[in-house]
């Protein structure tokens, strides 16, 4: 009978439950395969081994940060030791490096090739990280009010076991940066290259590559907030995502322009949450902080650009649009009565051809 092997974290949103592994077994009339639950820990070494004495380690790592940097972010956390993706930053750095090099090479290879639809598969992919995001924003209000969340500013020590929770929520926000590369790989598969600008670019690959960070240092405390405003983003952008792949549902779909307003509102409330925490500062490093203000101030830039290019200037074009046929049907009007006569008599004839 074959063995299948399936990662712990993969069916159950703990992955520290599964620490210490479990077996299940199918009816063998079944005709099912034996499955086997492997934890976090034990699926990582399983595809990826350990590094050799001259590869990268964790450890060298660690030492090579330089004290300013080590004093910064603090010491690393040791609650995710051994959680899935989480032990080794090459894994990471390799799939980033892979995304990158699919957004340059991608549109090369389907310039030639004509454009898949994709549309039973992005409402299946768009209604699930519909789900996920869901599913994260509930947790982490429910875990943030439970505990009673300092909204000034959370250590990430100060809650004792209830830290548990937001941390394990916060690694399936880590892990959906990863699964959010697929956004790019149908745009390239359905040929919207437009839509693969360097605001799209820049999003995707540096949030797993930070993400990962945050949760071996900062892993909980002040790093809620951000996660949960966009884990209730995505509900919006997904939702409207998977809806607008069925051609039917298209004129009803209105909320596009808010879901880039409700992104840019995040960010704004995101620094002014993250400043409470450098000026009634705790335990939570600052480092982190500075860093995460830097990084919301660059997202604000990219998106505004990318609201006036897309809204403000289509709204521009529309208005002349509008305001040109208005001049020409005046023109019309005043020259003679010829124009107005022969769209009577066209209209005339349509209405002749649609009652025969």
């Amino acid at each position: 009978m074959n063995t299948v092997v399936i990662p712990g974290a993969f069916l159950f949103p703990t992955p520290r439950c599964l620490a210490a592994g479990a077996s299940l077994r199918h009816p063998s009339r079944l005709g099912l395969p034996r499955v086997l639950l492997l934890p976090p820990r034990r699926f990582s070494e399983l595809l990826l081994p350990p590094v050799g004495p001259r590869g990268f380690k964790m450890e060298n790592f660690d030492a090579s940060l330089s004290p300013y940097f080590r004093a910064l972010l603090g010491p690393r956390d040791t609650r995710v030791k051994g959680w899935f993706l989480l032990d080794n930053y090459i894994p990471t750095f390799i799939c980033t490096a892979i995304y990158l090099l699919v957004v340059w090479l991608g549109p090369k290879y389907m310039k030639t090739r004509q454009p898949f639809s994709c549309r039973g598969i992005l409402v299946v992919y768009n209604l699930g990280l519909t789900l996920l995001s869901l599913f994260m924003f509930y947790e982490l209000v429910t875990g943030v009010w439970e505990n009673n969340y300092n909204y000034f500013c959370q250590g990430t020590r100060s809650a004792g076991e209830a830290d548990m929770k937001i941390i394990e929520v916060l690694w399936w926000y880590y892990f959906s940066k990863l699964i959010e590369f697929m956004d790019t790989f149908f745009f390239i598969l359905r040929k919207n290259n437009h839509q693969i600008t360097v605001l799209h670019v820049y999003h995707h690959a540096t949030m797993l590559n930070i993400w990962w960070f945050v949760m071996n240092w900062v892993p909980c405390g002040h790093s809620y907030f951000g996660a949960t405003l966009n884990s209730f983003i995505h509900v919006l952008m997904y939702s409207y995502y998977g809806l607008s792949s069925i051609p039917s549902m298209r004129p009803y779909l209105w909320w596009k322009k808010y879901i880039t307003q409700g992104q840019l509102l995040q960010f704004v409330l995101t620094i002014i949450q993250t400043s409470c925490g450098v000026i009634w500062p705790c335990t939570f490093p600052l480092g982190w902080l500075y860093f995460q203000i830097g990084y919301m101030i660059s997202l604000i830039a990219l998106f505004t650009n990318f609201y006036i290019q897309t809204y403000n200037k289509k709204s521009a074009s529309r208005r002349k649009e509008r305001l040109r046929e208005h001049q020409n049907g005046s023109v019309a009007a005043v020259n003679g009565h010829t124009t107005s006569f022969s769209s009577l008599e066209n209209n005339v004839k349509l209405r002749k051809q649609r009652k025969d």
